[in-house]
């Protein structure tokens, strides 16, 4: 029998462990999951787990760049099927706020990842959101949809806006009633960067 190759036993390795932690993580929180309970679900050891992740607060990093890379592919696809590019970047910023009341990213990425982790402002994802949001406000500046605003600038405030939006809906008592008061402050905030002519077709269009 041919000897499978290292470099997919180590992805194997990975995927079982993450597997693992993500459903222990989600369910029962960082604290409380046991990293001898779900190594050994995973058919593995606490030594897999040193080696591919460094520790606890390594797999939990890895666990939350698996969630946001989902997260990411769930809103191009949402984008995707707006009617204009104005009305893709408004559904996908909201969608991003929203998602914040999914029992799994509101316990892992929104609770447990910054108390283990710190500043979700800071974690790598944040940057290439905020690359990702430049490039759009630019190309929407430039189809004349937004006012003369620097792209840039105004991603930086407007993701600060959504993470923040997202974290209070996910430390609130009644998440799906802050969803509804931030949402509709969100849209208030992007329709003051439309100008009044695009303002005009699109609310006849939408």
């Amino acid at each position: 029998m041919a000897h499978r190759p290292r470099k997919e036993m180590i992805a194997e390795t990975r995927a079982k462990l993450m597997d693992a932690a993500r459903q222990a993580f989600g369910s029962v929180g960082y604290a409380d999951a046991s990293m001898d309970d779900f190594t050994a679900a995973a058919g593995l050891t606490r030594g897999a787990l040193y080696h591919h992740f460094g520790d606890k607060k390594g797999l939990l990093q890895a666990v939350i760049a698996q969630i946001d890379a989902e997260m990411s592919a769930r809103l191009r696809v949402i984008a995707a099927k707006a009617t204009n590019p104005w009305r893709g970047f408004v559904n996908e910023s909201i969608a991003y706020i929203e998602m914040a009341m999914e029992p799994e990213i509101r316990r892992i990425v929104m609770h447990d990842g910054p108390a283990v982790l710190g500043d979700p402002s800071t974690w790598p994802s944040q940057s290439e959101c905020i690359r990702s949001m430049t490039e759009s406000l630019r190309r929407l500046k430039k189809d004349g949809f937004i006012i003369d605003v620097d792209p840039e600038a105004a991603a930086r405030l407007l993701s600060g806006a959504s993470l923040h939006a997202a974290q209070w809906i996910a430390n609130a008592d009644d998440p799906a009633a802050a969803s509804k008061r931030a949402v509709k402050a969100f849209k208030a905030l992007l329709n003051g960067l439309l100008v009044k002519d695009a303002k005009q077709v699109l609310t006849r269009k939408d």
